[in-house]
């Protein structure tokens, strides 16, 4: 068997657990809230690996992990009404020790430091935690309840995205979207994977209304739209990261399909645009 073959099958194998442990995860919100928490630690702890190895960086990658881990948890925690606000009070305290201790650190140069211990905050921890707020609804009578449609939706968008764009793209593709990020993507697999993703919010939203929370099939294709062009912008944010650190993969704890960042690249940014335009929707 050619080294061809055992890696289509390796990764084949990968994405089909990697699927079923999303699609699952979302059927009990205490799954939902462990995984999430996991992959948000194992995240953040792969990105501060890769820019401690920069010039002239050195994240502290333990608790930069810890906080992240632990905000994705409080925001749980108050989504659900379980904790009051004061839960965050921990994590904003952790916050500022990672930015008062650079005094004390004698690191060559701190802004460094400083910069990507609140990245790995901002781009990965945060956009994570507003997955509940996606999952979990409170009504007017302060009822809360648990909506697995709305998060796993996202992840079914952005996975038939990256069906129908490199399907599309493969046969049809001839301008490049993004050359200098990200050569391999068109304008043509693009505009195919929107298709694709707007058929399919058509259909979960014709046919799973009532676990949408009654969104309309017009509310539930704008934000398949929004989770199109979302994603693929956390695609290329990805990519841009890469290629200035000089690496292909971000990891390689997902046997065929690279680290983490590489496969949660575009949720990173479909998930909290998708809460902004939900919540959009609620002002008008």
């Amino acid at each position: 068997m050619s080294d061809k073959m055992k890696n289509l099958i390796v990764r084949t194998i990968t994405g089909v657990f990697f699927v079923a442990a999303i699609v699952t995860c979302f059927l009990k919100p205490t799954a939902m809230i462990f995984l999430f928490a996991l992959v948000t630690g194992l995240s953040i702890w792969e990105f501060t690996g890769l820019v401690n190895e920069a010039e002239d960086v050195n994240t502290n990658r333990f608790l930069c992990t810890a906080a992240g881990v632990y905000f994705f948890l409080a925001v749980a925690g108050y989504c659900t009404g379980m904790t009051p606000a004061t839960v965050f009070i921990p994590y904003m305290l952790t916050v500022i020790y990672l930015i008062i201790s650079e005094l004390f650190l004698q690191a060559p140069n701190p802004i460094h430091d400083w910069a990507y211990s609140m990245l790995s905050q901002m781009y990965i921890a945060l956009p994570f935690a507003t997955l509940n707020m996606l999952a979990f609804q409170t009504a007017a009578d302060g009822q809360v309840t648990y909506n697995y449609l709305l998060p796993l939706s996202v992840f079914i968008f952005l996975w038939v995205n990256d069906t129908g764009a490199y399907c599309t793209g493969s046969l049809l593709g001839r301008h490049k979207l993004f050359p200098r990020v990200s050569p391999g993507k068109s304008w043509e697999g693009s505009i195919g994977g929107a298709v694709f993703v707007l058929a399919a919010a058509a259909l979960i939203g014709g046919v799973f209304a009532p676990e949408g929370g009654g969104l309309s099939i017009a509310v539930w294709m704008g934000l398949g739209l929004v989770v199109v062009v979302f994603g693929t912008l956390g695609d290329l944010v990805e990519s841009l990261f890469k290629r200035t650190l000089g690496i292909k993969d971000s990891g390689n704890i997902l046997p065929g399909h690279g680290g983490m960042l590489d496969r949660f690249d575009s949720s990173l940014m479909a998930i909290p645009a998708a809460v902004v335009y939900l919540y959009t929707l609620t002002l008008f």
